[in-house]
């Protein structure tokens, strides 16, 4: 795990937008994985910018996303796939055929996720996944607790993980956001070929801690990725505060990015 420590989100969403546009200029039929959330809004229009100025281009490129509220229209405008529409799809040149995310209206939610995992499989597997982190570590929806080895499936949100989508999403009406979801699991994430997380700002000190220096547990699902033989965490400063060797993985880290 190499971890990339900035003084900014901004700074850090630049770099993680960076390594996105050298794997699809790579690569130009790569397959990405995507989150959703405030985390990668400013990585995201980093990417429409890129495009605009016609510095890469994702044509080509197919993508699935980590997550679904299970009970929303992909047209609600709290839903993912409306997320993604309105923060990244819309500034890019992807054919939106090729962009995938789980159907939140399934009526069969179980075989909805096995396909998705098919699905996945079958386009080679994910090149390159984006992450963030929840403040209790959990990456996608897969809450403390969840098995490392989980795959795609029905997932019950814990208080917490309502409590903050419900000021992201839904004006802080925790009464609105859906208890259930449709998740990538920890196993299927970590089968990607690369990740990069983000993090960034206090809220998320101690869940980076938990993640890069703690032990490797069901209870930080994050902590996976320090099994992975090449996972990128970027974040500012004030993420990365609590880390006991941040000094030495800042170093590290711009040795190998050259910065």
């Amino acid at each position: 795990m190499e971890i990339v420590i900035c003084k900014t989100r901004e700074e850090a969403s630049k770099l993680a937008a960076k390594a996105i546009i050298d794997q699809v200029k790579a690569k130009p039929k790569s397959v990405l994985g995507l989150a959703t959330g405030s985390t990668p809004v400013l990585m995201y229009k980093e990417l429409g910018k890129a495009v605009k100025a016609k510095k890469v281009s994702f044509r080509e490129v197919k993508s699935w996303n980590l997550d679904e509220y299970y009970g929303l229209a992909p047209t609600h405008d709290q839903s993912y796939r409306y997320f993604m529409n309105e923060n990244l799809f819309k500034f890019i040149d992807i054919n939106i055929k090729n962009t995938h995310v789980l159907n939140g209206l399934a009526k069969d939610p179980v075989k909805e996720c096995k396909a998705y995992e098919a699905a996945i499989k079958r386009a080679g597997g994910i090149d390159l996944q984006v992450l963030g982190i929840g403040s209790d570590g959990h990456i996608a929806f897969n809450e403390p607790g969840t098995s490392l080895a989980s795959r795609t499936s029905v997932v019950y949100l814990t208080p917490s993980t309502i409590k903050d989508n419900a000021r992201l999403f839904f004006k802080g009406k925790m009464d609105e956001v859906p208890t259930r979801a449709l998740s990538m699991g920890v196993g299927t994430i970590c089968e990607a070929k690369k990740i990069i997380l983000l993090a960034f700002g206090e809220g998320k000190q101690d869940a980076v801690k938990g993640m890069v220096e703690g032990g490797v547990s069901q209870f930080c699902t994050a902590s996976a990725l320090q099994m992975h033989p090449d996972a990128w965490v970027y974040c500012d400063e004030a993420a990365a505060k609590k880390l006991k060797l941040k000094y030495y993985y800042a170093w590290r880290s711009a040795t190998k990015l050259g910065l």
